[in-house]
């Protein structure tokens, strides 16, 4: 993707993370935003501040005179434009919906953007160009190119520089893991939080807010962490999956993972040293 291609798609997703923001703000805090009104592509329940974000996100996008290909939790995946589509959207319109509809300020939009260059190949999550994740609720936009570093409202960002886990801040998805093992992890670091907003958490990790970051279920959606993966990954945290593997899963709605964030790889390696084997 070149620098004008970056420029454009940067700025239509500015719009679009604009525009659906507008959309959904009467509904934060309501309980008539988390109302169920069907189930999604990705076989979950989808609530109306859900439907109403992408149902925005859409039509920004189909103002847009490129074509391209959407992959969004609740649609799926469809064509937008005419012709050969030049990229792949992933986008997560609200990430974090039940903090949105309880109004705790830990809510927001995640895109990511990666270039179709042959599409007899299959585009995969190690192929994003373009992600940027905004938290709604405190205003915070980070963003990265591949290969130009990221930042947090255009300030350049890094990770935490802790090489001791006993002083680790540790930001995980628990439910339905090994409680055995997460009881070790615990008592192993300093603290732990669970915000419920996987890509701002995953940001939190390479803003150094939070030191690591864990979610070993092998179900976390690629939708959920494809704009985050490339902000860490440009501001030099260690990202894996949970047998220590680059991510590389194909971009579709059902793509799932498991996630390994951290500051270094010293910490890394700890902490798969007490996870190993889950």
């Amino acid at each position: 993707m070149n620098e004008k291609d970056r420029e454009f798609w940067g700025e239509v997703c500015q719009d679009l993370i604009a525009e659906s923001q507008k959309a959904i703000s009467p509904l934060i805090g309501s309980e008539e935003g988390g109302k169920i009104v069907k189930i999604g592509a990705d076989g979950t329940p989808t609530t109306l501040i859900d439907n109403l974000a992408e149902k925005r996100v859409m039509e920004v996008l189909e103002g847009v005179d490129r074509s391209l290909i959407l992959i969004s939790e609740e649609i799926g995946e469809v064509v937008v434009g005419n012709g050969q589509p030049e990229v792949i959207m992933v986008v997560d319109p609200l990430d974090g919906t039940s903090n949105a509809v309880k109004n705790i300020p830990a809510y927001g939009i995640s895109v990511a953007v990666a270039p179709i260059l042959d599409k007899k190949v299959p585009v995969t999550v190690k192929d994003i160009q373009l992600g940027i994740v905004k938290n709604y609720a405190t205003g915070d936009i980070y963003s990265a190119f591949k290969g130009k570093g990221a930042f947090i409202n255009g300030l350049n960002i890094k990770p935490s520089s802790k090489n001791d886990l006993s002083q680790v801040s540790l930001g995980a998805y628990v439910y339905r893991m090994d409680m055995g093992k997460i009881e070790v992890l615990c008592k192993s670091v300093r603290r732990m939080r669970i915000l419920g907003a996987v890509a701002i958490e995953l940001a939190y990790v390479a803003d150094g807010t939070y030191d690591a970051f864990v979610d070993v279920r092998d179900n976390l959606r690629i939708v959920d962490i494809a704009a985050a993966k490339l902000i860490l990954e440009e501001c030099g945290s260690t990202i894996t999956d949970r047998f220590g593997r680059d991510l590389k899963t194909k971009l579709n709605v059902l793509g799932k993972t498991s996630l390994i964030a951290t500051c270094n790889s010293s910490i890394h390696g700890e902490i798969m040293g007490i996870l190993e084997g889950m």
